[in-house]
This record gives C-alpha cells, sequence and structure tokens, in this order.
C-alpha cells in the first residue's frame, strides 16, 4: 500500500531546486501546472501511464518520444538544457522542469514521484564482479521457501519480478524511473521482500540514487568492466562498488575476497557488518567439511547460533560462497535455519552452473554466464575438479565495444583446461564477430586447439557433435 503523499509538479520542482539541479532556464509554472499531481515517472514513452512525469534522456531520445509519452497520458516532462528549446517548440503546452543535472535529477524525481516504495519493503542489495545472480536467486528461494505465493521482488541481470510486470532484464540495475516503477509494483502487489543486483554502474551513475537498503552485500571485486565506455580505471570501479554500504543500514562482506581490507574498511559505515568466509572460522558466517558430488554440494555452515549441514543442488564449489552470502543476509534478517536450509536446497538460477545431463552421462552439458577473467579462473579449475575423467569443450566469445581485455583474458584462462575452445558470438555491439574471433584466436596459447565458428548455434551443435564422438565422457561448456 502507498502511504506516500501524492507529489505535484511543484514539489518536484522544489525538490530539484534544493537539490541546486534545477535550471535557471526552467520557466516559471503557472497555478495550474504546479497543481499538477504526479504519480510516476517513465524514461521509456511505452511504459508512460497517466498522471506520470516523462523523462527524456539519453543518446538516442528521439523528440517524437515525448509527443507519444503526451498520448500515453503524461502530464508534464523533464529535460536537460541542451534539449529544452527544441521539445518546447514540439509540445508547447506540456509544462516542463529543466535541469543541468539530468541522471541526479532523474532518479529525485522518480523515487519522490513513486512516492519513495522502498520504505515500506525489506530491501536487499547485492553487488560485486561475480555471483550477483546466483546470490540473489539463493536469498529470494530461502525468503519464499515453504510460500504457496511469490514473497520478494527480484532485479538482476537476468529478470525483473515485481509482483506485476515480469521480463527479461536489459541492465543488471535499470535506469531509475524503471528500478523505480518496479519497486514500486512490490509494494503496490503486497511483496514484503525485494533482492536487487546493483551494478557498478548503477551506483557510478546515479541509478540508485535514493534508495535505501537494510542490508548490502559486497561479494567480490576483480578486473572487469574497465573501458572509456564504462571505469576508465580499476579503482573508478572499486570506488563504485563501494559506494553500496552508503545505501545500506547492515552490510555483508566476503572475508575472502581481494581487497577484503579496504571492503571491511568502507563497510563499518553501517551500523551493522556480517562476514563470510570458506576459510576463516572467525567469520559470522563460515563453511567446512564442503564436498560435491556430480553437480551438487554439500558443507557445514557455523553461523552465530548453530552449526548445520546446507545442500546446494547445483555444480561450482564457488557457489559455496554465494550461498555463505545469502545465510549472511538472512541472518541479519532472522531467518530460521529450516526455511534457509529448504531455499538453498531448491534454488535454482537461470543460465549459471545449469547442469544438462544426458543418460549414462558419457556427454554433459552446462550453461554459465561465466563472461570475464575472474569468473573463468573460478569456473574451469571447478569443474576440472568436479568432473574428473571428463574431456572439456568450451563454447564462448566475448562482447564488443566495451571490455575489450576479455578477448585477450579468456582464451588464456580457458586454454589451460579446455580440451577444445570454440570462439563465437556474445553480444558483439557494432563490432563484427569475426574480428572478435580472430583477436581472440590470436590470444590463445600456443598448441591450444580452437576453432572459430561465428554463428552460436552452429558453434553448439559443433561443441555436441564433437562431445558424442569422443571416446571418453565429455563436458560441453556452454559460457556467456
Amino acid at each position: 500500500m502507498n502511504t506516500a503523499k501524492t507529489p505535484t509538479l511543484a514539489d518536484l520542482s522544489r525538490l530539484l531546486q534544493e537539490k541546486g539541479s534545477l535550471s535557471p532556464v526552467s520557466e516559471p509554472l503557472t497555478a495550474e501546472e504546479a497543481a499538477l499531481t504526479i504519480t510516476g515517472a517513465d524514461c521509456d514513452s511505452r511504459v508512460v501511464k497517466p498522471h506520470h512525469l516523462f523523462i527524456c534522456k539519453g543518446a538516442q531520445f528521439k523528440s517524437n518520444y515525448l509527443s507519444a509519452a503526451k498520448q500515453a497520458g503524461t502530464v508534464a516532462y523533464l529535460c536537460d538544457e541542451e534539449h529544452a528549446d527544441e521539445l518546447k517548440a514540439i509540445e508547447p503546452t506540456l509544462p516542463a522542469l529543466v535541469t543541468n543535472q539530468l541522471r541526479p535529477a532523474m532518479a529525485d524525481v522518480s523515487a519522490a514521484a513513486f512516492g519513495h516504495p522502498d520504505r515500506e519493503l525489506t530491501t536487499i542489495g547485492i553487488t560485486g564482479t561475480k555471483g550477483k545472480s546466483t546470490t540473489g536467486y539463493m536469498v529470494r528461494s530461502v525468503l519464499e521457501a515453504g510460500s504457496q505465493h511469490p514473497t520478494c521482488g527480484l532485479i538482476g541481470s537476468v529478470e525483473y519480478f515485481d509482483g506485476i510486470e515480469q521480463e527479461e532484464a536489459v541492465n543488471t540495475t535499470p535506469e531509475s524511473p524503471d528500478l523505480w516503477r518496479h519497486i514500486a509494483n512490490m509494494r503496490d502487489s503486497g511483496l514484503p521482500y525485494a533482492v536487487m543486483e546493483i551494478s557498478s554502474q548503477a551506483l557510478k551513475y546515479n541509478r540508485v540514487d535514493n534508495l535505501s537498503l537494510d542490508v548490502g552485500a559486497f561479494l567480490n571485486i576483480g578486473y572487469d568492466h574497465i573501458s572509456p565506455l564504462e571505469h576508465p580505471t580499476w579503482e573508478d570501479y572499486f570506488q563504485s562498488k563501494l559506494k553500496i554500504f552508503d545505501h545500506a543500514q547492515a552490510a555483508v562482506v566476503n572475508l575472502n575476497s581481494d581487497h577484503a581490507d579496504r571492503i571491511l574498511a568502507r563497510s563499518h559505515e553501517c551500523t551493522q557488518v556480517l562476514t563470510f568466509s570458506t576459510t576463516d572460522s572467525t567469520a559470522t558466517v563460515s563453511a567446512r567439511d564442503i564436498q560435491s558430488s556430480f553437480g551438487s554440494i554439500q558443507f557445514v555452515c557455523t553461523t552465530p547460533s548453530r552449526k548445520d549441514p546446507i545442500k546446494l543442488v547445483m555444480p561450482g564449489l564457488f557457489n559455496v560462497d554465494n550461498a555463505l552470502a545469502a545465510i549472511a543476509i538472512c541472518e541479519y534478517l532472522h531467518i530460521p535455519y529450516e526455511q534457509v536450509a529448504e531455499g538453498l536446497a531448491h534454488t535454482k538460477v537461470p543460465g549459471r552452473m545449469e547442469l544438462i545431463p544426458t543418460p549414462g552421462r558419457q556427454v554433459m552439458g552446462i550453461v554459465d554466464f561465466a563472461h570475464n577473467k575472474m569468473s573463468f579462473e573460478k569456473f574451469f579449475p571447478n569443474v576440472k575438479k568436479e568432473f574428473p575423467g571428463y574431456k572439456v569443450i568450451a563454447v564462448f566469445g566475448a562482447t564488443g565495444d566495451k571490455a575489450v581485455e576479455r578477448r585477450y583474458e579468456l582464451p588464456k584462462a580457458a586454454a589451460p583446461y579446455a580440451d577444445k575452445l570454440i570462439y563465437t558470438l556474445d553480444d558483439p555491439g557494432y563490432e563484427k564477430v569475426e574480428d572478435i574471433c580472430r583477436t581472440m584466436a590470436e590470444a590463445t596459447p600456443a598448441g591450444a586447439d580452437y576453432e572459430i565458428i561465428p554463428d552460436r548455434a552452429h558453434a553448439v551443435q559443433r561443441a555436441v557433435d564433437l562431445a558424442y564422438s569422443c571416446d571418453q565422457p565429455t563436458l560441453v561448456c556452454l559460457l556467456a
């Protein structure tokens, strides 16, 4: 239920003025315009609802989007100074708020327009270079264990689910108007919990401004997303990630992460810090007696209150780290052990260490989102350990336009463990798949067996055909 007062356009104008982001060129509102009630905000004209504020943003923005939004019922719009005159000429009767800081302003008005719905939910935010999706699904599975109906909204790189809308994710963390719409839908549909993956881009570029988290988890930090289009340096990437603690009441930190000392130092800005570790028994939540058995993992988990067995129905020993993070989050939320154990034992994550068995297990498949150096360095050693005696065929590519380092790093990380590498399409952007694959081939260590098959479906078929022609058990790894 929305208990917040519905803001007016005048309220939003005052908010921007107080924040220092209302431009001097923004014209005064008439009394009629000032009194307009605003019940939401959108930056996509396809989802506009009546009495919403439309936000004109993006390098691909076209002025006719504003006209489409008006037809859908928007009553006012927010734009930057650069587009103010153009948009006024196109829709002269539509009131406008003009800002000199579009991203912060967009986040401020979106949270206010939807009535700060996060304040009526228990919110969990998860960041890290690797493991965000799996940890998020684990937490959701625990929170919904034993319930006949959904109790937890989810925002992440796999999907968005808010009790009203369910759709494939575009960004790990959506733009602020979309983020706040989803959180408002969670509130309005009666979901008590919200689990969100929070990307470094979201933290750096104001997408989660004004968001309050009951708990923020920092899983790990590696070298990724370093490019002119993302983070110019690793330090910028790291500092962006650390901002999650600015939003959180409680922090969850992995003691086994690189730079754990710096993460811990920043986390102490929160009112409570919980830690987890697979090796350090002094952590709030720790694991011992870790064992894997052909697609499942068992370990003994120790928390401040008890010591109990936990089972995961997925391969990947690194998923013990993700499970410990989920357990630490649930420890803070006072979720009973029985519910935690049940939820973790039933967690399945689309495209994350998804095991595809065949009769006789002569050929097995694993689908995983491993797509950077850190995830490859975790994935391949674990696969070799958990599937002894299996040949490994790996199908993967590298992204275009960004994270260029991956096309050099991934072949080097995979080659020592894979018997066959097949380079193929993976979100090439505006680059040619063939060019990306050629660079990967040039970066492949001498002696490694590889092929280039740009069409991903053909690449997968080739891998499967090779697997069935092998004279020993074979694991086909479909990555990213």
